[in-house]
């Protein structure tokens, strides 16, 4: 590259960082083109750019969940915008900040006792279904009813192979008498890695957002805890069926396509078998 073209081109990302954004959109737009293991990284470097869109771009881009320990009760937690007042995160256990906050925001008596049994039935919901990993609930008051957010979090770090699975299911819930209106917005991020003298590396990364809308009858508050449970867990049932027929399905195509575990030669001499044969059945 020319002097000349260096210099126009440092001209040209010096006025496009310099003129106003009108929204973030076209930052969100970005970061769903990169790798979402990068998620966390490529987000507090566009947060150093731009720090006047910073509070937008955290409550809006889904990052994998990062894990605490509560200093109080001794369990982890998981960290999101939800649970977060500057740089301070509550704890679901303790109902604590962690660093302290001052005059901190917190849910009424009522929300924060459901919240309490949501963890407990999470809690026992991610060790039947994972067999591990990290659960958090946190939810908050609405003028008609709630609102709050399901995580979990699932990782795996070996020499051959690792991967990470987080859920974050955010919903809302409009209280109408004897009945309740559920919205629930879920995104699963995924990233898969394997390493080896054979295979070489391949890193598998993604995420997903689906949407759902429910009316459900309710008699007690208990009966929230039960209708969120359902919900998260069909869809989180759903969300897995289409990630190993659909997306799974079509990397192992692609990948099997690019790359071969037997030698070339035997390929080519099976593919040369199969169109002999299917050669002599046309005859």
């Amino acid at each position: 590259m020319s002097t000349n073209s260096t210099v126009r081109c440092k001209a040209q990302t010096s006025l496009i960082l310099s003129e106003p954004i009108p929204n973030h959109k076209y930052i969100s737009d970005l970061l769903r083109r990169l790798n979402p293991k990068n998620t966390a990284t490529n987000l507090s470097a566009i947060c150093s750019l731009v720090p006047e869109h910073e509070e937008e771009l955290l409550a809006s881009v889904d990052q994998p969940l990062e894990v605490r320990r509560c200093k109080k009760t001794g369990r982890d937690y998981l960290l999101c915008d939800y649970n977060r007042d500057g740089d301070s995160y509550r704890s679901p256990w303790s109902n604590e900040f962690d660093p302290p906050v001052e005059d901190a925001e917190m849910s009424s008596e009522r929300v924060r006792r459901l919240e309490v049994r949501a963890n407990e039935a999470f809690d026992v919901y991610r060790e039947l279904y994972y067999e591990g990993g990290t659960s958090s609930v946190y939810l908050w008051n609405l003028d008609d009813g709630f609102a709050g957010v399901v995580l979990l979090k699932k990782s795996s770090s070996q020499t051959a192979a690792s991967g990470a699975w987080d859920s974050i299911h955010v919903l809302e819930v409009a209280e109408r008498g004897r009945t309740a209106k559920y919205k629930l917005t879920s995104t699963v991020i995924l990233n898969l890695g394997t390493k080896g003298d054979a295979l070489g590396s391949l890193d598998l990364a993604g995420n997903m957002t689906r949407q759902v809308e429910a009316d459900m009858p309710v008699d007690a508050d208990e009966t929230h805890v039960a209708n969120i449970g359902k919900l998260v867990e069909d869809m989180e049932l759903k969300m897995r069926n289409l990630l190993q027929e659909v997306y799974f399905g079509k990397a192992k195509d692609v990948v099997g396509d690019l790359r071969s575990i037997p030698p070339l030669s035997e390929a080519n001499r099976d593919r040369a078998a199969q169109r002999e044969m299917i050669s002599s059945m046309g005859r």
